[in-house]
């Protein structure tokens, strides 16, 4: 009997730490198993993935390695999960500042972030940005 005793807290143990598991790493599964390919790179609505446009070196395919590193587009750098894991930061020696993107979506198949920078043309003024991507 109390063996049994036993055996089921084990059980039931590794059963909470499992589903608890699962839970917190979904996103972090569909995000780092794919390659992205972007869809829709937009400012203000507007296309922005032309030749010199300020989106144009995120065109392309997006890795979001397990380790934390990955490429984005021309960009090689490091990603990490914040706000439980409803916001993806993306740091990278070839951008001025960490970007701080909210997801949208996130599924096996899409990528749908978000995200506000200043506009270096009129400061008081903001550009939002939303980038989308399917899986390759």
């Amino acid at each position: 009997m109390k063996n049994l005793i036993i055996s089921l807290i084990v059980c039931g143990f590794a059963v909470f730490m499992g589903c608890n598991k699962d839970s917190e790493s979904e996103r972090f599964t569909m995000l780092t198993g794919p390659v992205w390919l972007t869809d829709s790179l937009l400012v203000d609505g507007v296309d922005a993935s032309g030749p010199g446009m300020l989106l144009a070196k995120f065109k392309g395919e997006a890795k979001f390695n397990e380790d934390g590193t990955g490429t984005f587009g021309v960009y090689k750098g490091t990603w990490a999960f914040a706000h439980n894991e409803t916001q993806i930061v993306i740091y990278s020696d070839s951008l001025l500042i960490p970007l701080v993107t909210l997801i949208k979506e996130l599924t096996n198949t899409s990528l749908k972030i978000t995200t506000s920078v200043p506009n270096m043309s009129n400061l008081s003024d903001t550009l939002d940005i939303r980038m989308t991507f399917k899986a390759k």
